[in-house]
């Protein structure tokens, strides 16, 4: 029978089925592989299956056609009526769209996007349901992880903004027991015992304090090469006392490990915290787990860790104990968060591992099942042609000064600051004190006997690195010494302390403020301290060689970088420049340009632009004359003589400033 020049064929039901037209569509439904599109029946069985629902449940159309689709549903979701809830709003509202778990056919869940569409025959007649699932798992997990990553950075910024002002408050409070115990030595008992007990409640505050800068990523780390199977072997003294008896203590340590550049206190930390985590879980008694192992990432597996590609030591800590629901999972590495009673536990073992991790550049992985236990995994990246070096032994008092030796301390907190210039003059230092840039510079030009300058790093006009090149340019040579309540910036990049820098962190003790000044006191001065720094910008190796070979000749301390980025990020580590070689060939950013950012960032340094063409001269130099005296063309090929001529050029003119 023939209808408007469509034919149509018998349906399921033996009514009107379906023509050309709906043939092609069919078609075009059954070519979908990435959404199921299928068709209901009024009372919510199977009509159509397409072969995208195949690959999404798991069914194949002779399996699920004439089978009811609550199937897909989970089983709270079938218990609450969830499925005809669902078709009762579509017929009612014409669809419904809900995003849910649903069900494949081997019992795993997937996350849907779910449409139902109602349909009506030309009387108006529910004839049944249009259904599109999305399988959305993938992009709701990448949603989790944004989500998760945002969360968890403001967390990390209220607590490193806490404890930052509370390390300052602990400096003030440790300083005056301290103070206090030296007055009361050998009086009333019960008063020394007061102050050592409130000492110790004050370390453990500090304690505390650390390990909320841990994990919001704001505490310096001090990394060495790090044998990890030597210092598991080391805790295994300390593991066992953190244990109960009935808790077995195993160890898998693989042979061969690779070193790793890691803050070994921080990873003991780190390994303790999980020790003791599994105790608690393993109240009845249990096996504790503790192996080490090579193991070589590829570029997918890395990239679901958020890890580049490569090698990396991990470690995994694993127990046998109650284990975790999925929603303690979710929240386990926010501080504070524990399952714990009140009273036993701060919340802060697992975010303050995560946190050390997550800034030693690694990853931390958490598996866990109630009743089955809880794995713990920490990648850290390989080490490569590392050398192990010693660590000094802990001051155990403190060393004295002399009148001759004047220390500017600088600190805008009245407190600290007071506690920091009692305690040196104690020690027989003289000092001089500030409580902002400005005021510190001011003494720096009128008091030549300085020979070192204490300074915090969160001041209120100039932070600590700009005040110590400030004052670094005014006075060459003289010794500085930074503190911070957390030195994010101070002389930290990438979460590292700068080599050599000397950072002395808040809360601090009489005894190691008085070890790290007279150590950076007795410093012998660098061989490069007292000279005149060039950096050279340029990508061409051989032609950098020469010219760096001809800079050292002539005194200079070369820096050579091969990009206009690498060169700002090293003006930004370094500070002054005295001088800069911009190749005019580089990529991206223009010489001249180049050239006037830099003088922009060190208002004192002279920059020559190196050309290729004496041609280009005219241009070059047109632009040149509009930037500030500091700023020369020197013509390639050049010799020495010709980087020296242009060296004494820029050195003999008045520099703007």
């Amino acid at each position: 029978m023939r209808s408007g020049g469509i034919e149509e064929r018998p349906g399921i039901d033996g009514k009107p089925g379906l023509g050309s037209s709906e043939q092609q569509f069919q078609r075009l439904v059954a070519g979908v592989t990435d959404c199921a599109i299928y068709m209901l029946d009024p009372r919510g069985y199977v009509v159509t299956w397409n072969p995208g629902a195949e690959r999404i449940k798991g069914y194949t159309a002779k399996e699920i056609v004439g089978r009811h689709f609550s199937q897909f549903y989970i089983e709270e979701d079938r218990a609450a009526s969830v499925p005809a809830r669902m078709l009762a709003v579509a017929e009612r509202e014409g669809k419904c769209e809900t995003e849910a778990w649903r069900l494949r056919k081997d019992g795993t869940r997937f996350w849907a996007n779910v449409l139902i569409d109602a349909i009506y025959d030309p009387d108006g007649k529910l004839i049944g349901f249009a259904k599109i699932t999305r399988d959305m798992t993938e992009r709701r997990a990448m949603q989790e992880q944004l989500h998760q990553s945002q969360k968890m950075e403001a967390i990390g910024q209220l607590t490193g903004g806490i404890a930052h002002d509370f390390n300052n408050l602990l400096t003030v409070i440790l300083g005056n027991l301290e103070t206090i115990e030296r007055c009361v030595s050998g009086g009333e008992a019960r008063l020394c015992r007061a102050v050592d007990q409130a000492t110790q409640g004050a370390r453990g505050a500090a304690a505390l304090t650390q390990q909320l800068l841990v994990f919001a990523r704001r505490q310096p780390l001090n990394p060495r090469p790090t044998d990890v199977n030597q210092l598991v072997s080391g805790m295994h003294g300390l593991i066992r006392r953190a244990l109960n008896e009935e808790i077995v203590v195993e160890s898998s340590l693989g042979e061969g490990l690779w070193q790793v550049d890691v803050d070994p206190h921080q990873l003991e930390s780190a390994l303790l915290n999980l020790t003791v985590n599994a105790r608690d879980a393993m109240r009845s008694g249990g096996t504790l787990a503790i192996e080490t192992a090579n193991t070589s990432l590829s570029e997918e597996y890395a990239s679901s860790l958020q890890l580049p590609a490569g090698q990396y030591v991990v470690i995994s800590v694993v127990d046998t104990g109650i284990g975790m629901s999925r929603e303690v999972i979710s929240r386990a590495c926010e501080p504070f968060f524990t399952t714990k009673p009140l009273g036993q536990g701060t919340g802060l073992g697992l975010s303050q591992v995560f946190g050390f991790v997550k800034q030693s550049k690694g990853h931390m992985s958490l598996y866990s099942e109630v009743g089955r236990g809880t794995s713990v995994k920490i990648y850290l990246p390989r080490l490569l042609d590392a050398q192990m070096s010693g660590e000094p032994a802990e001051p155990i008092s403190a060393p004295r000064g002399r009148a001759d030796e004047t220390i500017l301390i600088v600190e805008d907190d009245d407190a600290v600051r007071s506690i920091g210039t009692d305690s040196l003059r104690e020690l027989g230092y003289c000092v001089l004190e500030a409580q902002d840039g400005a005021s510190a510079m001011q003494l720096l030009q009128h008091h030549p006997e300085i020979k070192l300058l204490f300074t915090d790093f969160g001041l209120p006009d100039l932070n600590g690195r700009q005040l110590a090149q400030a004052a670094q340019r005014l006075r060459p040579g003289l010794k500085v010494l930074f503190t911070s309540a957390y030195a994010r910036n101070a002389v930290i990049h990438r979460d590292r302390i700068d080599p050599g820098a000397q950072l002395l962190a808040k809360p601090f003790t009489r005894v190691q403020l008085a070890t790290l000044i007279r150590n950076t006191l007795d410093m012998t001065p660098s061989p490069h301290e007292d000279q005149a720094i060039a950096l050279i910008v340029s990508d061409e190796p051989l032609g950098q060689q020469l010219l760096a070979d001809t800079l050292e000749q002539a005194g200079l301390r070369v820096i050579e970088t091969a990009s206009a980025r690498e060169a700002l990020a090293m003006i930004e580590r370094v500070g002054q420049i005295d001088v800069a070689f911009i190749d005019i060939g580089l990529p991206v950013r223009s010489a001249l340009e180049l050239a006037a950012e830099f003088r922009l960032r060190c208002r004192r340094m002279c920059v020559i632009v190196a050309n290729g063409h004496a041609g280009e001269d005219a241009s070059l130099a047109k632009g040149a004359a509009g930037m500030e005296a500091g700023v020369r063309l020197l013509t390639k090929p050049f010799d020495a003589a010709a980087v020296r001529a242009t060296l004494d050029r820029l050195r003999l003119e008045p520099l703007k400033n």
